[in-house]
Parts: C-alpha cells; sequence; structure tokens
C-alpha cells in the first residue's frame, strides 16, 4: 500500500518517513517494496520535500555528494548515470575527528576527492574543462554512507530519496591548488587499523572527478539550481564501502593531495 500523509500527499508523507527515520535512528521499509515502479524522477521529488524538513531545524546545505559514479556502482543498480544529494553544515568533520556510531543507522566509509568551488558554476552547457578555473582547490576526504532503509535493501528510487545514501564527510584542512593536477590520475590507498584495505583512483570517479563536478552542474541548471562559491563536491567513491566498527581507524592517503583520517567511537 503507497504511503501518504493526512493530506493524501504520498510524497510529502515519505519525506516526512525519511525525516522520522533520521531523527529516531529507526530504518524504514524501502518505498519500493510496495511501489515496484517508483524510479529516480520519483525519488527527486521525495528528496525535494526531504531537505526543508531538515534546513527547517536549523542547518544549511553546504555543497553536494554525487554518488554511483563508478561504472560497477551504475552495473549493480541498474543504471547509467550517477545520482546526488545535498550536503549539510551538521553532516561535515574534520580530518582526525571521532566519529559516533550513535549518529548512524548501518554507516560505511569511503575515500573520495572533494573540490572547494571559488567560482559560481551554473548549467547547463558545463564541460569539464570549464569546471577547472571556478575551483578553488582539491581536498582529501571520505565520505560516511548510511541508509535510512532497512538492511540496506534499497533500489534507485529509495536511496535518491534517501538524500543518495548520505550519512557525513570528513575532509581534509589541506586544500591543494588544481592548476597542473590530473585529477583521473590521483592514486588512493585505504587503510584501517594500519592495514590495507582498498586502492583506487580519480579516474573511477566517472573517468574524472571533473567530469562528475560537470554533470551534477549540468543537471542542477535544469532545475534553476547553481553551484555556489564555497560550496564542497563530492565526487563518488573511489572504492567499495566499508562498514565502520567502534575503535577503528581509517586513513585515506592520496597522492598530492595527503591523508585525511577519521576515528570511530560508540557502539
Amino acid at each position: 500500500m503507497a504511503v501518504t500523509d493526512a493530506a493524501g500527499d504520498p510524497v510529502k508523507a515519505k519525506a516526512r518517513a525519511l525525516y522520522e527515520a533520521r531523527r529516531t535512528r529507526v530504518p524504514i521499509a524501502p518505498f519500493t517494496d510496495s511501489e515496484p515502479d517508483l524510479d529516480m524522477a520519483d525519488g527527486y521529488a521525495i528528496q525535494q520535500q526531504l531537505v526543508p524538513l531538515l534546513l527547517a531545524d536549523g542547518d544549511r546545505v553546504v555543497g553536494h555528494k554525487v554518488g554511483v559514479t563508478s561504472a560497477a556502482m551504475q552495473k549493480m543498480i541498474g543504471i547509467d548515470t550517477p545520482d546526488y544529494g545535498p550536503v549539510l553544515s551538521s553532516t561535515v568533520y574534520r580530518d582526525g575527528d571521532a566519529i559516533p556510531l550513535s549518529r548512524f543507522i548501518q554507516p560505511k566509509v569511503e575515500a573520495e576527492i572533494v573540490f572547494v568551488l571559488g567560482s559560481r558554476l551554473q548549467g547547463p552547457g558545463v564541460a569539464p574543462t570549464d569546471v577547472a578555473p571556478a575551483v578553488a582547490g582539491v581536498a582529501a576526504a571520505m565520505e560516511i554512507v548510511d541508509s535510512r532503509i532497512v538492511d540496506w535493501r534499497i533500489k534507485l528510487a529509495d536511496t535518491v530519496a534517501d538524500m543518495a545514501s548520505n550519512g557525513a564527510v570528513a575532509v581534509s584542512s589541506r586544500l591543494v591548488p588544481l592548476g597542473g593536477l590530473d585529477t583521473r590520475l590521483i592514486g588512493m590507498t585505504f587503510t584501517r587499523n594500519g592495514e590495507l584495505v582498498d586502492t583506487g583512483a580519480g579516474a573511477a570517479a566517472l573517468g574524472d572527478p571533473l567530469a562528475v563536478v560537470a554533470w551534477l552542474a549540468n543537471v542542477l541548471g535544469e532545475v534553476g539550481v547553481a553551484l555556489e562559491p564555497g560550496h564542497m563536491i563530492m565526487t563518488g567513491a573511489l572504492h567499495a564501502a566499508v562498514p565502520l566498527t567502534a575503535g577503528d581507524v581509517f586513513r585515506a592517503e592520496f597522492d598530492r593531495l595527503g591523508p585525511v583520517t577519521i576515528r570511530v567511537e560508540g557502539s
């Protein structure tokens, strides 16, 4: 049975259900269980109702995340395009911070490259070569992905509605100028408690992280939204996500960008 609110609006009801799942940290069943025909457009319609609920609590948008940027992830979900969602100020951590498990439901961590914009960028018609002049710098980052959908049983509409399964992000304080840097070739090693877990390179993100930003600028431009100066743009995982366990120390070391580290605390 489709979810509806008191006024009979199924989109607002789904947004409210996700909002409550975030607040209580109790996951909900996938929307696609009862409505298997929900698609990406339906997911974004729910997301657009969810974001104002979160902003009404005093949060603010400080950037955007792009997910499903690797060919492997797109094949797994059965799509040929990334997805996106806003980054909220309350979810941003610094290099070396402790990440409390109590903030999440079923978190996983992945390393990725983040751009910080120096000037406004708005589509349509943005090419990767247009992105570089708008970038203030590049930073090492780790994203904590989380799902308000029980057991990560997500289909495309579910994860899009859930703000692209965002949880939090830890960003290095070192901002590296883009000049002379080929972001496709930035190598990365990812360790847990000093043991190598995975490796990756910038090219895993849509072939080039700059292409991720161009894609986002064009997609948001279609709905009149621009990427603003100071916004961080998370360009997607460079490896498979790893579950978080209390006591873990994760470190991602990037060529040219340096390291970023998080400590996991709580139960």
